[in-house]
């Protein structure tokens, strides 16, 4: 399967340079670049694309508020966001996953962990650039402005559905999952795909911040809330 991407980014040079990378892969291709947020959206709609790329400091609209409307729209529930930015702050990166993005990370990313993570991406993983994601995501939940909801969505979960919550939470695979609670790789990707579908979430970055803000996982630790 050729995996089509959408590029959404203001500077020409920058989407001349992923283009190439992407055409060099020979499972993917480019159908779609866009210099702004809503053209972004547009193209989404138009291209019927699989993946976008998606730049954060974009005019117009900018590519959380794009993310947003793509995650929001119905006709693009198979479209997944990556968001790729220079930025690598806090605030983007918890914006960005909330607003409904599949995975982010940073610019200077190697093109070959780019195109990886495209695949992943696609494949229905999610992927977040390993060092600043828990970094991030408990300073932010740290802050007065952090909306805590203890307890509300994992509460419909089983005990093994809350483990498994808890260790995609950490950031583990459905091979480490399976490994840690000894399990099988199937059996612990249905946990994953099933959780997902009662807590009414698009994928596992959503996951993430469900497990944060319910306080199922806390800043500073790795386990379950006693």
């Amino acid at each position: 399967m050729t995996i089509r991407v959408l590029l959404a980014d203001d500077q020409n040079l920058v989407r001349a340079a992923f283009a190439l990378l992407v055409a060099s892969a020979p499972d993917m291709e480019v159908v779609g670049e866009a210099a702004t947020g809503r053209e972004a959206v547009h193209l989404a709609r138009a291209s019927r694309a699989d993946l976008v790329i998606m730049d954060v400091r974009m005019p117009d609209l900018d590519g959380i508020e794009a993310t947003r409307l793509i995650a929001a729209d119905e006709d693009l529930a198979g479209v997944k966001v990556l968001v790729l930015t220079t930025y690598d702050t806090d605030e983007n990166i918890v914006d960005a996953l909330r607003a409904g993005a599949s995975a982010f990370l940073v610019k200077d990313t190697r093109p070959a962990e780019l195109l990886d993570a495209i695949r992943t991406v696609t494949a229905g993983d999610a992927l977040l650039s390993p060092g600043p994601t828990a970094r991030l995501i408990e300073r932010f939940l740290r802050s007065p402005s952090a909306h805590h909801t203890p307890g509300s969505g994992p509460d419909c979960l089983s005990d093994r559905e809350r483990q498994v919550l808890t260790l995609v939470a950490r950031g583990l695979n459905n091979t480490e999952i399976a490994e840690t609670l000894g399990l099988s790789p199937l059996t612990a990707k249905t946990h994953v795909s099933r959780i997902m579908g009662k807590l009414e979430v698009r994928d596992r970055a959503q996951l993430v911040i469900v497990a944060y803000e319910s306080g199922l996982v806390t800043p500073g630790t790795s386990g379950q809330r006693q």
